[in-house]
């Protein structure tokens, strides 16, 4: 888990990671954000629960929002209030689950 001291990125580094997700947004420097498609309620919900399988593993949670047929997803570090490298990996393991 992340703690205060965890370094932060931002800048290039940040660009450079985000090439490696390329789905998923950049916000401000400070998050990431995407949202996923599902053809029903169901199916969203079902990604939502292997989403926070993986969190969960990780530990590291992100901000998770489910509605009929999206499902949006907020990384960020709330130790360090920003991005940290842990963000990137949690974002490229959920990219790599069905959906």
């Amino acid at each position: 888990a992340c703690t205060k001291d965890t370094p932060r990125i931002s800048g290039a580094e940040a660009a450079a990671l985000a090439r490696e997700i390329p789905d998923w947004a950049v916000k401000a420097e400070r998050e990431l954000e995407r949202e996923f498609r599902f053809p029903d309620f169901s199916t969203a919900l079902q990604f939502v629960n292997r989403v926070g399988d993986v969190a969960e593993g990780q530990g590291h949670h992100p901000d998770i929002t489910l509605t009929w047929g999206r499902v949006g997803i907020r990384i960020w570090t709330h130790a360090v209030g920003g991005l940290t490298r842990s963000d990137f990996v949690l974002a490229a393991k959920i990219d790599a689950l069905p959906h």
